[in-house]
């Protein structure tokens, strides 16, 4: 690994540690030339299934693409980084482990939404509005009654929807 500061091919780990969930390795290095530190992070190299368009184009998987549309619903919501990291390995893992060559966008989008609505209600139902192309305020009212009727085993501890009202895993 050279060394990001005088491009030095030779240094040496002094750290290594699991990371994201045991699916990477932090290692702390140090460069034998000019003693700076640093950090990497190795991964294994998988191949993720291309997403079928709903044109019927192909794509390869965007991690990014994802990840910005999730950050985007979850704008200004009091959601921790590393809950959305966990997320985002989940929707990944389940990616890598449903054993197709290619995957509906619209099973990628589902799988985005399941995991927003166990993260914050409000940022579900805006990603929702833009997926599912809501026309209307009915629209909305319908996807809000849907996420009150869930049973409360489904509903994680998060900020209430609507003002006044408490999840039943509340204090």
């Amino acid at each position: 690994m050279r060394c990001p500061f005088c491009g030095e091919a030779e240094t040496k780990v002094i750290d290594s540690r699991l990371a994201s969930e045991g699916n990477a390795i932090r290692r702390r290095r140090e460069c034998l030339s000019c003693g700076e530190r640093f950090t990497t992070f190795e991964t294994a190299e998988l191949v993720f299934p291309r997403i079928v368009k709903n044109d019927g184009s192909r794509e390869p998987f965007n991690e990014d693409k994802l990840r910005r549309g999730m950050l985007r619903a979850l704008e200004k919501r009091p959601v921790n980084i590393d809950d959305i990291e966990l997320a985002m390995s989940r929707i990944k893992r389940r990616l890598h482990t449903c054993g197709e060559r290619e995957v509906p966008s619209r099973l990628l989008g589902e799988w985005a939404m399941d995991e927003l609505r166990e993260l914050d209600e409000v940022a579900y139902v805006r990603f929702a509005s833009v997926y599912r192309s809501f026309q209307d305020v009915n629209a909305f009212r319908e996807e809000i009654e849907r996420l009150q009727a869930l049973p409360p085993e489904l509903k994680r501890r998060q900020l209430s929807l609507l003002p006044g009202r408490r999840h039943e895993k509340d204090p």
